[in-house]
C-alpha cells in the first residue's frame, strides 16, 4: 500500500474535487463525522474548528491510500473504513473532523481522507517526520489487513512523485527500482570490473565510466537502462563510484587501464599534441626563469646613463 500526503490551506477545493467524483458515480463516502452533506456546509464546519487555531495557514490534511492491483478486491467497504480510522488514529487524528471517500476512477482500489489538523480542543496535529511515521504505520496496516507488503530495501531511495504515479497507473515496478535490484544482484558476486560491465550488459544495462586517460583515475560512474541515464549516486548513494569500487575488483591502484573497455570510458582530455604518428610535449627548461631575469638585468640602463640621457622640450 502506498500513501500520499498533502497539506493545504483550502477545504472547499479538496471537498469539491471528491464530491464531483461522487456525483459522477466514480466515488462514495465511506465514513465521516461531519453533520452536513453539501460541500459548502462541510467547508463551514471545518472552518469553525479551524478558527480555534487561526494563525495556522495549512489546516487541511489530505491523504490517499492506494492498494496494489493484486489487492484490488481484497477489502470490503467496511474494512476499508476501519483501515482509514486506524490510519487517522495512528497519525494522531484522534479528535479531529474527517471524511473518507472511496474512488473507482482507476483500476486500483484507493481511498481519500480529508481531515482537519486542528482538533476539537484547538490543538494542532504535528507534521514532524510525518512521512516516516506514515510509512511505518502503513507497514503495520498491511499486516493487520492481510495486504501485500511493500518491501523497501536498504538500498532503495524514496520514490519520486512521478515514479509513484506511474506505478499506480501502469502497475509496473519503477525502472529505478529494477535497476537497483540488478546492481545489487551483480555487485554481490565480487567480480572483476570487466566482468561487472559484461554482466550488466546481459541485463540490458550499459555502463559509462568517467576515467582520466592520463592518470587512469576514475571520478564517476553512470548507468543507462531502458533509454534513461542514471548517475550512480542518483540511483542510491550506495551506487556511487566510491562505494562501488569497494565491492568489485579493480586494478586502479596499479593504473592498469585495460580493465575499462574503451567504449565505456568517459570523455577524456589529452594534454599532448599529436603530429603524424609522433607525440610532442612542449618542455620548458627549469632554468628558463633564471636566465630571463639575468638578461633583463644585463639590458637594464644604469643610473649614470639615465642622468646623461638627452632630454627634449617642445616649443610653445
Amino acid at each position: 500500500m502506498i500513501g500520499k500526503q498533502v497539506k493545504g490551506k483550502d477545504f472547499y477545493g479538496v471537498l469539491k474535487y471528491n464530491q464531483n467524483k461522487v456525483d459522477k458515480g466514480e466515488a462514495i463516502v465511506l465514513d465521516t463525522n461531519l453533520a452536513s452533506n453539501s460541500v459548502v456546509k462541510q467547508t463551514k464546519e471545518f472552518n469553525v474548528v479551524r478558527q480555534l487555531k487561526s494563525n495556522l495557514s495549512k489546516a487541511v490534511y489530505h491523504v490517499s491510500l492506494n492498494l496494489p492491483y493484486n489487492d484490488a478486491n481484497k477489502l470490503s467497504n467496511h474494512e476499508f473504513s476501519n483501515l482509514a480510522k486506524d490510519y487517522l488514529e495512528g497519525m494522531g487524528f484522534n479528535e479531529n473532523q474527517y471524511i473518507v471517500y472511496k474512488h473507482f476512477d482507476v483500476n486500483h482500489s484507493h481511498i481519500h481522507i480529508v481531515a482537519n489538523r486542528v482538533n476539537f480542543c484547538g490543538n494542532v496535529v504535528s507534521d514532524s517526520q510525518d512521512y516516516k511515521r506514515s510509512e511505518s504505520l502503513i507497514r503495520k496496516l498491511e499486516q493487520k489487513y492481510n495486504l501485500s507488503e511493500l518491501i523497501r530495501k536498504e538500498e532503495s531511495n524514496v520514490l519520486s512523485k512521478g515514479e509513484i504515479e506511474k506505478c499506480l497507473r501502469t502497475g509496473d515496478v519503477p525502472e529505478r527500482l529494477e535497476l537497483q535490484n540488478i546492481l545489487i544482484e551483480i555487485l554481490n558476486q565480487n567480480l572483476l570490473m570487466k566482468d561487472f560491465i559484461d554482466k550488466l550488459k546481459l541485463k540490458g544495462v550499459n555502463v559509462k565510466i568517467n576515467q582520466s586517460l592520463i592518470t587512469g583515475f576514475i571520478s564517476g560512474i553512470s548507468f543507462e537502462y531502458k533509454g534513461t541515464f542514471y548517475k550512480g549516486s542518483k540511483i542510491h548513494k550506495n551506487f556511487s563510484w566510491n562505494n562501488i569500487k569497494t565491492k568489485i575488483i579493480t586494478d586502479e591502484q596499479n593504473r592498469n587501464h585495460s580493465i575499462i573497455p574503451e567504449d565505456n570510458a568517459g570523455i577524456r582530455a589529452a594534454k599532448t599534441k599529436t603530429v603524424g604518428d609522433e607525440k610532442f610535449v612542449s618542455k620548458i627548461p627549469r632554468n628558463h626563469n633564471r636566465e630571463s631575469s639575468e638578461n633583463i638585468k644585463q639590458n637594464r640602463p644604469t643610473n649614470e646613463e639615465i642622468k646623461n640621457k638627452q632630454r627634449f622640450r617642445f616649443k610653445r
